[in-house]
């Protein structure tokens, strides 16, 4: 029996994918695997037993990666699974940008009361709310991954024009992109040309902050910016004051900051990107099969601090976390050997200064887990 903790509401639809061999519960200090949301993880106590922990989402800030690093915890993420969910809200977002459709709906409400004034009120008033259409305007998109993709689509189909940023970009997702869209190779090229930006891309060191003043000089004059990707990417500060100077034209984004909520052609959202019951019923599911893999046949799919490794042989099998140092493999493969035992598949892959190794055999008796425990480059051995 496997224990899972969930530490927010996770949908049943993905919970289904784990059968009786799981007790899920919202209450459990040693769990073999938690789901999270949003639940904030920095200050969570990880017990020796818990083996993986699954974000039904993209991102991972509220989880500690390193620390779970460390003590051999895989964290998972569901990249795309509530990729169309954000992908619709952005287009809402784009003509938000555009047609000034909040503020005019909020000046709207001032006219209760008018009776048969409004109609004349309204065709007197409406012209402060006028704003471009998007059809032949050049949209900026920065981070080409699964939702930058599908923005840069459904824009394109609307008529943009699309021109795309991202250095670690597959040139196998061109395919997924419209046929025009002009790739560019820096930040600065995505400034200067476009007319809407629109960021897709994680909150690292690299890039928080990365939307600034400094920056902002850089683009075009009435530019329209939109961030549903990380508030942390863009300095409030510095945007509030280029929006209230007219540099940028309107800022919306889905994640409010003290800096910019009420500043006026700043639209400010609670974080509704993924907020759809597929988009959740998506992570969910995506998190459950994750978490079920790995307990059970110790396969690693979309973790964000280990390799992909997976192995399709039956019989019992090894799952190793380790440092990649050069000795480990011969080590590994030196206890099988040592002890006896002939294996039947290997799989092993690095990433960074760690590494993650699954050893297939018919039988795998206690000496050898062992020895492998003994070593003191092996941080996690289970047997499975």
């Amino acid at each position: 029996m496997f224990d899972i903790l969930t530490l927010n509401k996770i949908s049943q639809i993905g919970l289904k994918e784990l059968d009786e061999k799981y007790n899920i519960t919202d209450n459990c200090d040693a769990p073999d695997g938690i789901i999270v949301r949003s639940a904030a993880m920095h200050d969570y106590n990880f017990n020796e037993k818990t083996l993986a922990v699954a974000r039904a989402g993209a991102g991972v800030n509220n989880i500690p990666v390193d620390e779970c690093t460390k003590k051999g915890v895989v964290v998972f993420n569901t990249p795309g699974a509530n990729a169309n969910a954000v992908k619709e809200l952005v287009i809402g977002g784009l003509m938000m940008s555009s047609r000034r459709v909040v503020a005019a709906y909020d000046w709207c409400k001032t006219l209760k009361g008018e009776g048969d004034n409004v109609g004349k009120l309204v065709e007197k008033g409406k012209s402060q709310f006028a704003g471009p259409e998007i059809l032949g305007k050049t949209l900026g998109v920065v981070g080409l991954g699964a939702i930058g993709r599908l923005v840069a689509s459904a824009a394109n189909a609307l008529g943009m024009k699309i021109v795309g940023y991202d250095p670690y970009f597959n040139e196998e997702f061109k395919g997924e992109l419209p046929l025009d869209t002009e790739y560019v190779d820096s930040l600065d090229a995505i400034y200067e040309k476009s007319d809407y930006i629109t960021l897709h891309l994680p909150c690292v060191p690299a890039t928080k902050g990365m939307i600034n003043a400094e920056t902002i000089a850089k683009m075009k004059d009435g530019v329209r910016i939109l961030n549903f990707a990380r508030g942390e990417l863009v300095v409030g500060a510095d945007m509030a004051e280029a929006v209230r100077s007219g540099k940028v034209a309107a800022y919306v984004t889905d994640f409010p900051s003290d800096e910019v909520i009420g500043v006026e052609n700043v639209t400010a959202l609670p974080h509704l990107g993924a907020s759809t019951p597929e988009s959740e019923e998506n992570c969910a599911y995506m998190a459950a099969v994750e978490i079920r893999e790995y307990l059970e046949k110790g396969n690693i799919k979309n973790s964000v601090n280990f390799p992909n490794v997976a192995l399709d042989n039956e019989g019992e099998r090894v799952s190793i976390i380790h440092y990649n140092a050069l000795n480990v493999m011969n080590d590994v493969l030196g206890a099988f050997m040592k002890n006896g035992v002939e294996t039947t598949g290997f799989a092993s892959k690095a990433k960074g200064e760690y590494a993650y190794t699954l050893v297939a055999a018919d039988k795998i008796p206690d000496s050898v887990i062992n020895t492998l425990k003994a070593n003191e480059d092996i941080i996690k051995v289970r047997k499975i």
